[in-house]
């Protein structure tokens, strides 16, 4: 399974058959933030990489937009914090491209990930956390790795993400938490570039990646995923290694609009999180909240761990044909950390 992943990892192929393991990346941390990503080089065809990024940009920003804003975007030492500033330089060095177009790239995963999420606590009080990634771009698929970034030669923390892509949208911190973010459908692709130039806001994933590398514990990671300006609304939600530590935080830009903790002394052991706020009815169009607590309930709090989320994760439309990957964690065992690039909906 995994080195058929890579093999069509490295050929470019559009699709393969079967859920396949995505390939491991080090990053290391203590290099130079422009030399951090080069192991990329190891993995794909510079050629694939480039036109890969031009399907995403393209099908997600219109073109007099790209245009349009390439002289801003070039100014990218004004406007994009270090280290993501070099790192960015460092892909666009990679890739063959102009950095704007890296800008850019980075910018469009930040529009369009429709996805679930689901925090557990089992009978004994282990937390188990797992996520569907959706997104209308088939070729994420084949550019799915998951990152371990290195630090004092140790793993300070890890997640799975895209080539490319200086941002993370699910990972975890060993012994400490885990988290994922869901897309919060407010505002327009436009506002959300004005915020992140103008207003110097961050981007969602880039929060969750400081948030890995920086934060001492659950309490300290929901803090600062409820507080930090972020670009554009988003749900963020957490896990971590004590009975109780899971929740979902709903965020707008400035803060967190709501909070929503496990509860399990009064039956509320799981939280499923899609792209909807949990207060307001979900759209009858979206099954994929009310399926997943149907699977989840039929699972049962006594039967839950990171092979039977799987399962659950797997469950059509949970698992539909925009889901680019699965993931399912547990911080308080984090060599329980698995991810699987979907091609099919079954649990195999």
């Amino acid at each position: 399974m995994e080195f058929w992943g890579i093999w069509c990892l490295l050929l470019g192929v559009t699709v393969c058959r079967g859920n396949v393991t995505p390939p491991v990346v080090k990053i290391n941390l203590d290099e130079a933030a422009e030399q951090r990503w080069s192991p990329l080089k190891q993995l794909f065809d510079r050629d694939f990489l480039h036109k890969a990024a031009n399907q995403v940009i393209d099908s997600t920003i219109p073109m007099w937009v790209h245009q349009a804003i390439r002289p801003l975007v070039r100014a990218l030492e004004k406007y994009v914090p270090q280290p993501y500033a070099a790192e960015i330089r460092g892909m666009a060095s990679l890739y063959g491209s102009d950095i704007s177009d890296v800008v850019l790239l980075n910018f469009a995963y930040e529009v369009s990930a429709f996805c679930c999420s689901i925090v557990a606590q089992d009978s004994t009080g282990k937390i188990y956390h797992g996520r569907n990634l959706d997104y209308p771009h088939d070729v994420l698929k084949n550019l799915t790795i998951d990152v371990m970034f290195i630090k004092n030669g140790e793993v300070a923390y890890r997640g799975t993400s895209f080539a490319g892509y200086v941002g993370l949208w699910t990972g975890q911190s060993a012994k400490k938490f885990t988290v994922s973010g869901d897309q919060r459908d407010k505002g327009h692709w436009w506002e959300n570039i004005i915020s992140a130039v103008f207003l110097k806001s961050s981007p969602v994933s880039w929060l969750v990646r400081e948030t890995l590398e920086q934060a001492t514990d659950f309490q300290d990671a929901v803090v600062r995923l409820s507080t930090i300006p972020i670009i554009t609304d988003v749900y963020y939600i957490v896990g971590g290694v004590h009975p109780r530590e899971g929740v979902v935080i709903t965020r707008d830009r400035i803060g967190s609009a709501d909070i929503w903790p496990l509860d399990p002394q009064y039956g509320d052991w799981y939280r499923v999180e899609t792209n909807y706020d949990h207060w307001l009815p979900t759209p009858k169009k979206d099954k994929k909240r009310e399926v997943a607590m149907k699977a989840m309930n039929a699972t049962g709090q006594n039967n839950i761990n990171t092979h039977s989320l799987y399962k659950v994760l797997s469950v059509y439309p949970v698992c539909n044909s925009n889901s680019v990957y699965t993931t399912v964690m547990s911080a308080a065992a984090p060599d329980e950390y698995k991810t699987v690039v979907r091609q099919t909906c079954d649990v195999s």
